[in-house]
């Protein structure tokens, strides 16, 4: 089915060509959900998976040769299947059949397309909450320390926040109970449910120390070490990694960014096993300083790293406990997805378990998303967030935005929620002021059925601006749909 699909005007050939495809899309979906049924343990989500693996298989064709011929008919271009791939194909053949007079199957029932999208509403509401004025995405907030205090709950609610995030990596128990108290408080006055999210930090990579570096900024060229001990490389800065087994994948050629892609360079040396020489490939002109804390990224490589720590496991017991959903960072395997939901089970042997977001922040992550969306829906309610700011510097800036295109399709067809994360209105959440690429990004995320914001100064007014653009976007957007509402902003003479 890889191969592209050349087509004539012969309605008869494309009709036969469709029919074709269809055949061998079951074929190939009826494979898939043979190899998933093991782990489809909640009846609710068997169709879902079905419907993902038809458009899996759908989508290992090369449409582009039955899209145009279709458009001339007036019929779909098959464009909008997502969330309906074996009813979009059979009312074109259907249609088809009636043009040619072969007569070919027969329309399938409005609910075939009404129904999966009543199902992912009602899955993001269940996940995200949300009020009978939200816009139909909702708002993810991430908490500051301050959340814990009087007031600011009650003003983010008021303003539109619909789910709250706490981040695990930061604070503690004693501030996150009490951000949860306050959430709930605040929700209850609203009267309506304002669900929490909390994120296990997982193996986040970072610059645990550094040496000889002090004052020092790395220009284009310079050359600097990535260590295990700070003595590795006497004559040079080094930074000493948080994870000794990344050296495994730094070959002399590796690409390393450093602080989201602000330091970029090059492995040109290997001296030993715990060591590398790398040589800066990008930098602002005035240089980059080496500091502790910041994360490391090699672009391309797969890190086989569980992504479960220790840490995680130790503060699992409250967030099982508190939590509406476990949003679970760095998660790339199916492994993983089963070494959270065994601790999850340990935890809740009696009750029913949080439901999990996976974050995508890799390529491999990127890879296994079907397997790990069947893996975790097949045992509790799953959502995705495009965790965009270690995604682009994993994958690189510029398939970014093909990438979060894919994941949105793919969770549509699956019937699972998504999340638009990272940097959405960082201006405005820092100085208060949106830029206009910030707003169109803001306004693109509407596509999602939930948009998240870091944490900043200006977070209330961030999350009213938020809410106005998704509610002037529900007009006119619903996913890949168009609504054609009247135009208002113009008048014909």
């Amino acid at each position: 089915m890889s191969e592209q699909v050349h087509l004539g005007a012969d309605h008869a050939e494309l009709l036969a060509a469709l029919c074709k495809l269809d055949g061998e899309i079951a074929e190939a979906a009826g494979c898939a959900m043979a190899a998933w049924a093991p782990a489809l343990q909640r009846d609710e989500f068997r169709a879902s998976a079905g419907n993902m693996a038809a458009y899996l298989a759908l989508r290992q064709a090369d449409l582009r040769g039955f899209q145009h011929p279709l458009a001339a008919l007036g019929l779909s271009s098959l464009g909008r299947a997502e969330g309906h791939v074996r009813a979009s194909l059979a009312a074109v053949i259907a249609a088809l059949g009636r043009i040619t007079g072969g007569g070919t199957g027969d329309f399938p029932p409005a609910e075939a397309f009404r129904v999966p999208g009543v199902l992912l509403d009602a899955r993001r509401d269940a996940l995200f909450g949300g009020g009978p004025d939200s816009p139909e995405t909702r708002i993810l907030v991430t908490l500051p320390t301050e959340a814990a205090e009087e007031g600011m709950l009650d003003r983010l609610v008021a303003a539109g926040a619909d789910c709250v995030r706490i981040n695990t990596a930061h604070d503690g128990p004693e501030v996150w109970a009490a951000m949860i108290a306050r959430v709930r408080a605040a929700g209850q006055a609203a009267g309506r449910r304002v669900p929490v999210s909390m994120d296990l930090a997982g193996p986040k990579i970072r610059i645990e120390a550094v040496a000889r570096a002090e004052g020092v900024r790395l220009k284009l060229g310079e050359r600097f070490a990535l260590a295990v001990e700070a003595g590795a490389a006497p004559d040079l800065p080094v930074a000493v990694l948080s994870h000794a087994e990344l050296f495994a994948h730094m070959p002399v050629g590796q690409p390393v960014w450093i602080n989201d892609g602000k330091l970029r360079a090059r492995v040109v040396e290997r001296p030993s096993e715990g060591c590398a020489i790398l040589s800066v490939t990008g930098a602002r002109a005035k240089g980059e300083k080496l500091k502790p804390e910041k994360g490391v990224n090699l672009p391309g490589a797969d890190l086989a790293i569980p992504a479960l720590t220790d840490e995680d496991r130790a503060v699992l017991d409250f967030v099982a406990a508190h939590a509406d959903i476990v949003s679970f960072s760095f998660v790339q395997t199916v492994e993983d997805v089963q070494a959270l939901l065994a601790e999850l089970h340990a935890r809740c042997p009696e009750g029913a378990l949080p439901a999990v977001m996976l974050k995508i922040e890799t390529p491999l992550a990127v890879r296994n998303l079907p397997q790990m969306i069947v893996a975790a829906g097949g045992q509790v309610p799953v959502a995705v967030m495009i965790a965009r700011g270690d995604l682009a510097v994993e994958i690189g800036f510029d398939r970014l935005s093909e990438m979060q295109e894919e994941i949105l399709w793919l969770c549509e067809a699956a019937q699972v929620p998504v999340v638009w994360a990272t940097q959405v209105l960082d201006g405005l959440l820092r100085d208060g002021q949106a830029s206009r690429a910030e707003t169109t990004d803001a306004a693109m995320g509407q596509r999602a059925e939930c948009v998240m914001l870091n944490k900043g100064e200006y977070l209330p007014e961030a999350v009213a601006f938020l809410r106005s653009v998704l509610g002037r976007m529900d007009r006119h957007q619903d996913k890949k749909f168009a609504h054609l509402g009247p135009l208002k902003s113009w008048r014909l003479p």
